[in-house]
């Protein structure tokens, strides 16, 4: 059998984390098997619908690099996609397809219009939760005779059409990841199918667009298991071929709660412009969810391909664990050479950091790399070697000494550098820990020395800093320190 899967979001909002996980276990199902990708872009409602989301799904996916085989064309495209006769993509675009089929179920008396107001159901719906009874619509003009129900059309032009859902039969299909699920049909209803001909709903627009661009495999979320059934039934009246199903699980906040704004950021371009890397995102999403059966968590795109696998796809909720994000990403971004950190922290450092050779920022990044779990925080660590750095004056306070011990902790810092020959960080380390080493307590000579050159609290170790700052620099700032101590302009 040709595998052909479907990602099929909806423009109405940001590429939400959950639909990714959904994009990319179809991605690596489809590659697995040597099949195809197709997104499909359901922009059916469109009061909700705006081409700036369409814009936001798209980046996503290509900035995780998630290609797909067929789909709308796209302006930031950066591969060729075949010509096939699958398309249009959008659904705006395929209502031709969906009005022939619409009139072949009316046509057959397996659809029908209905009159009720909008009114009319919400009190029909009001009353049976009232009555803590089955919320579904079972509608008097299933039997109105189809020219009956064209003249009533003329008085009433606002009526939708609902599927004449067949009463006493359970519905039953294989999960492939749940297993077997079933359903009476006497508890959907007669459930809407369009607006009118022009304009259908989610479920029966899905069932014609699977048909015809022959999908074989859905794989979607867990929240669209009520939806099978209905489709099931659409597409045993239409006769098409029943599709394969897999419902992923939900993703969960920390409280296993479904997850949500109230957690924090669940949109995929959010997560890059926090400094996450695109193969974090990519390998992170694969384990929500999916298990490869050993102990690794860190895989390369052609692992995750070669061992992904429904059959290994849990049951149960995956929680989003942040901290493992931030693990996993500063795991990736120790794996890249200074010059790709550069090239991907640059829009992270300090504006004027390009008034700086290269050089001299690829070493402020490999002292950094290290100490990253994000490449946003590149700036805020670095910034001073970008610019001299501000603070109080009490920061310079080693443990209980006082300013005159601070000062005089700082004049020899700078006798010491001023009489260094070879500068390099082992002759740095040197002769500075053997200063200290006299003292008897490191601190009362290395904590104000760190803090003259870098102004925090938390940074690396003096003698990276001095290497990388240069004497020059370094014996200035060891001098504007004693200002600060005297409570002049820092």
């Amino acid at each position: 059998m040709s595998i052909r899967v479907r990602f099929a979001p909806s423009p109405t909002g940001p590429l939400h984390i959950g639909a990714t996980r959904t994009a990319l276990f179809n991605y690596l199902f489809a590659k697995k098997h040597g099949g195809k990708f197709v997104l499909r872009i359901e922009d059916t409602d469109l009061e909700r619908s705006d081409s700036k989301f369409e814009k936001d799904i798209l980046e996503g996916l290509q900035w995780l690099e998630i290609e797909w085989d067929e789909g709308p064309a796209y302006a930031t495209t950066n591969y060729q996609l075949p010509t096939t006769n699958y398309g249009p993509y959008r659904q705006s675009e395929r209502t031709a397809s969906y009005k022939k089929y619409i009139e072949k179920l009316l046509a057959e008396g397996k659809a029908f219009y209905c009159f009720h107001s909008e009114k009319e159901l919400e009190e029909e719906k009001e009353k049976l939760m009232e009555a803590k009874r089955p919320v579904l619509h079972l509608c008097e003009y299933r039997t109105m005779d189809p020219e009956e129900a064209d003249i009533l059309k003329e008085a009433k032009p606002n009526c939708i059409i609902r599927f004449k859902t067949p009463a006493g039969r359970k519905v039953v299909f294989k999960d492939l990841i749940r297993g077997e699920v079933s359903f009476e049909s006497d508890l959907l209803g007669d459930f809407s199918v369009a607006k009118n001909l022009e304009t259908p709903l989610y479920n029966f627009a899905v069932v014609v667009d699977d048909h015809e661009m022959t999908i074989s495999h859905v794989i979607r979320g867990e929240d669209h298991i009520s939806n099978t059934p209905k489709q099931l039934l659409l597409i045993e009246a239409l006769g098409f071929k029943k599709t394969e199903y897999a419902h992923l699980p939900l993703i969960l906040g920390p409280d296993r709660s479904k997850l949500s704004k109230r957690h924090g950021v669940t949109s995929v371009n959010e997560y890059r412009n926090m400094g996450y890397l695109p193969e974090t995102m990519f390998n992170f999403m694969a384990l929500l969810g999916w298990n490869p059966g050993d102990d690794n968590e860190i895989f390369s795109r052609e692992e995750l391909i070669k061992k992904f696998s429904l059959e290994k796809v849990q049951k149960s909720g995956a929680v989003f664990d942040l901290q493992k994000l931030d693990w996993m990403n500063g795991e990736y971004i120790r794996k890249l050479s200074p010059e790709k950190l550069y090239d991907r922290t640059k829009k992270f450092f300090p504006e004027n950091y390009t008034l700086y050779p290269k050089p001299y920022t690829l070493k402020v990044i490999v002292l950094e790399q290290s100490r990253l779990k994000k490449l946003s925080e590149i700036g805020e660590r670095t910034e001073y070697f970008f610019r001299p750095p501000e603070y109080e004056k009490e920061l310079l306070r080693w443990k209980d000494t006082d300013y005159e011990e601070i000062a005089a902790s700082l004049d020899v810092s700078i006798k010491l550098l001023s009489n260094l020959v070879r500068f390099n960080l082992n002759s740095i380390e040197k002769m500075f820990l053997e200063e200290a080493e006299k003292k008897g307590d490191r601190g009362k000579l290395l904590w104000p020395l760190r803090v003259a050159l870098s102004g925090k609290k938390a940074s690396p170790g003096p003698f990276e800093i001095m290497e990388i700052l240069g004497k020059e620099e370094s014996l200035k700032r060891l001098e504007m320190a004693k200002t600060t101590l005297r409570g002049d302009a820092a």
